[in-house]
Order: C-alpha cells, then structure tokens, then sequence
C-alpha cells in the first residue's frame, strides 16, 4: 500500500507542479466505512425467481457525500448462492439507475451458478442522470471551477460507486467474505473498473471494456480546446456524410455523432466557464489530464503489480473513447489485452457501427476466461506476444511473426491490418476498415503471415488477435496496435 500511495503521490505532483489543478483522490477510510451507508432494503434476501439456488437482494447506499450537503446514492443488487458458505470470490458489475434487481446474464450467471461465485450490481449513468438530475451535474462542475480539484468529474464519482458498492457487500457478512474481487464493465463502467482497481487494495483483479486508458476519452475535458484541425476534419466529415460521399459510414450517423458529442460537452466544462472561474492557460491544459488520472492505469502498473493486481483491457481499434492505443503499444508492449481490429464504442444503429466491442460474444467470454483464471487458476492467461515486422517496400510486402514468451500455443491466429488509418478524435477514424488473414505456425510459441498491398502506404497499422481454449473457456487476446509503415500516431 506505501508503494502505491508513493506512485500516486509522484504522479500527482509532476502533474500539477505548473498548475493548481489537483488529481481526485480517495480517502479509503470513508471508502470502508460501512456506517455511512445508510442503507435501504428495497427488497431483503429471497430466492431469485428465475432460479432458487440463486438469492438476491436490493437495496439503496450513499456513495458519498459529495460536497457539503450532497449526498450522492445508487441502488445495489447483490446475488449469490441460496446456501453454502460465504462468498468468497466476488465480481462488482453494474446495472441502470432503476431501483429494480439486476439480472444476471452471460459470463456473470455462469461464474455465479457454476462456481458460487458472488455478483454485485451498482447502479450507475451518466452524471446528468443522476439525482439529484440535472443538479447534480451543475454542481460538480461548479465545484471543479471553484476548486480546481478533479475530486469533482464524472471519473471520481464512477470509481468511487464500484468502491462503495464492495463496501455494501462487505457488510453483508454472512453471504459476501471477499478475498478476491474482480471489477468490469464498459465505458464509463470501465473507468469505474479501473478506478477502483487503482485506488482500493481490496481488489485483485480488473478487466475494463472500451474504458479510456492513457489518452482522454473523446477529447480535452475542457471544451473549446481541440486541436483546430481536428475540429475542421470532423466538420467536413460529417458533411460529407450527408453528401452520400462516406462509402463506410450511412447518412443516418449525422445526427446520433453530433448528439454525442453534445452530451459529453454538457458534462465537462467550457472554455469560456474555465476563462471565467481565472483558470490559467497551464490550469486548462492540465485539468484536461488530471480529469481521467483517477482511471489512467499506465500511470500505475507498478504499484498493481506490486499488489498482484491483474490487468486484462478490451479495447477497440476504432473507439475515439479509447485514443493513444499506439503510444499504449510503444509504452506498454506487454500488458494483457485485446485490441478490436475495426472495433468500435457503443451507438445508435443509425451510426452504422457494426463492430460494438462490449457486445461480441469474444469479450463476454473473456470474463469468463479471465475469472476463472483469476479466481480458480482453472486456465492461464497467455502473455502477450511479441511482434516483429518486416516491411519490403519493393514488394509492397510486409511479414509479421508472432512469438509467445510462455510457450503458449494458440488454436487460432489472425494478422489484422489498416492501411492510412485517420488520426485519433476524428470521426473518420471510427470508421476506417479493417482486413485479415491467417497465420499459420512457423515454429514452436511462434505465428507468421505476409499480406500484400496494391500500392504503397503513407501508413500500416497491425494488430494480430489470438485465441486460447483451455479449462473450458477460450480467451481472445491480440499483441499491441502497432505501426508497422509511416511514423507518428
């Protein structure tokens, strides 16, 4: 724990040594303290009407009281075995707003009836749907203007809900006993999974989905400070989407990307209310990072692994909620995760987003494979690979092999490839495509595959997705995104 307040300390400190924003942070006392819950019972423990050797209850907490007088509260779903000893392995997911049980569906319901496992639901949105709606909201950013403390975003008050929520589990004593405890979700969800993983000690394992990771999600948190190019790209892309003149995108994403963006604007602050509340320059710049620090898990990886917290990202190639997967790649070669070629965030379908990363049936069954893991050590995971790529530019040919550090030998192994993708933050790249092809084994713990290109690149991007069956699950996991032709991101 020394070890972890020491890097968050160093962390916070080089951040805001030019500026007076300050990091959020947790004080993990109020975090546990179980007598400020202040619980409601909605519904006690009774059977779980779709299966009796099921259980559940559902109730209200205060997460917290956010600034004087604002309490902030959420209901909780609590599932696990009707009989047998208390939970021991417990998983913090989430559910709506509603004050109405969570249903357990997927991967969830298996580790719960085939291995007792303990399922926690928070409720949990986004900030303007939460009450006090739409107060809450205004006042948060009010908050972060008169403070300058990034205690007030949307990024603290996620972590801290999963954070409470095991909090709520714990005191239910005689059904959850947690010694290890996973958190997941997407999204928003997701910067609450790792939030939580970062910050609280009591959990040992975290697999977010499409969950910003070492770049903002969708853009500076103050609005108004895009880069001007990037602003004028997505003007004339989303012209030409009514123009017909997009190939890969319909019409129809006009309105639900602008929409989209609106919302995320409503939930950060402005510009002009930074210049108003005398926010220097350096001030703007920084809250645009300090925002996310809560949930940026780069910034903490040794201390999580110091703790022995596992680390398992899905992620999509084309998730403007999820930038900077190369510089992830460049940084960090080594940390587990799975990179979506094509893939994309969540959407309306008149967005025409075919390639939803927390809906394939691939990542719903890496939780699986992740907790059983985690949990049983009933499968490994695999390391991830090492790449080399060899590029011809006579040939237009580039070779790409694939090695595993663990010996590991994958059932199946695909080279994921985009040629002259479009930059981060712009709506273009949401869109960009994606082509494979197999790789076949050249030697022990190794995969290799050539593709050949029609002319020559300004760049190649590449990804090579791998899958493991073991234990009864099979775990999908790629290399870093890489760029194998052209620099820069």
């Amino acid at each position: 724990m020394k070890s972890f307040l020491l890097v968050f300390t160093l962390a916070v400190s080089t951040s805001s040594a030019c500026a007076a924003i300050k990091a959020g942070s947790y004080d993990m006392k109020q975090v546990r303290d179980t007598s400020t819950l202040e619980t409601r019972v909605i519904e006690d423990w009774h059977p779980w009407g779709k299966d009796a050797g099921i259980r559940q209850k559902l109730v209200e907490i205060t997460i917290c009281e956010w600034w004087p007088g604002q309490k902030v509260r959420l209901p909780v779903t609590f599932l696990a075995p009707s009989e047998g000893a208390p939970c021991r392995n417990v998983v913090i997911g989430n559910t709506g707003l509603q004050p109405k049980a969570a249903v357990p569906v997927g991967s969830m319901l298996r580790l719960l009836k085939e291995h007792g496992v303990g399922m926690v639901y928070i409720g949990m949105s986004t900030i303007d749907a939460m009450e006090p709606a739409p107060l809450l909201m205004a006042g948060m950013k009010e908050h972060f203007l008169k403070t300058k403390d990034a205690r007030y975003t949307p990024a603290w008050i996620w972590g801290m809900s999963d954070m409470r929520a095991l909090t709520a589990a714990v005191a239910e004593k005689a059904v959850f006993q947690p010694v290890k405890v996973i958190a997941t979700g997407g999204s928003k969800r997701g910067v609450a999974t790792a939030a939580a993983g970062i910050a609280d000690e009591r959990f040992t394992g975290i697999m977010p989905v499409v969950a910003p990771i070492i770049d903002s999600p969708g853009g500076p948190y103050v609005e108004g400070t895009r880069a001007a190019d990037i602003v004028k790209e997505n003007e004339l892309f989303l012209a030409d989407l009514v123009a017909g003149k997009i190939a890969n995108a319909p019409a129809t994403a006009r309105e639900p990307l602008v929409a989209r963006d609106k919302i995320r604007a409503d939930e950060r602050i402005s510009l002009q209310q930074a210049r108003d509340a005398g926010w220097s320059d350096e001030e703007i710049k920084t809250a645009s990072t300090l925002a996310w620090e809560v949930c940026r898990t780069t910034n903490y990886l040794p201390a999580l692994k110091q703790r022995g917290v596992e680390v398992f990202y899905n992620q999509g190639t084309n998730d403007n909620v999820t930038p900077g997967l190369l510089e992830l790649g460049r940084r960090f070669p080594d940390l587990p995760i799975y990179v979506v070629p094509g893939g994309q965030h969540g959407g309306a379908k008149e967005t025409g987003f075919d390639k939803q990363v927390g809906s394939l049936p691939e990542v719903e069954e890496n939780l699986y494979a992740f907790a059983t893991h985690h949990f049983f050590n009933g499968r490994p995971m695999v390391a991830t690979p090492k790449i080399t790529a060899r590029w011809n530019a006579g040939q237009l040919s580039l070779e790409v092999t694939a090695s595993f550090p663990d010996e590991a030998e994958p059932q199946k192994s695909e080279l994921w490839f985009s040629v002259n993708r479009h930059r981060d933050y712009t709506f273009a790249m949401e869109y960009d495509a994606w082509k494979s092809t197999s790789m076949e084994k050249s030697g022990p713990a190794a995969r290799r595959a050539t593709i050949k290109l029609e002319a020559a690149p300004r760049t190649l991007d590449i990804v090579t997705v791998h899958q493991h069956s073991a234990g009864g699950s099979t775990l999908t996991f790629s290399s870093p995104l890489m760029r194998a032709v052209g620099g820069g991101d």
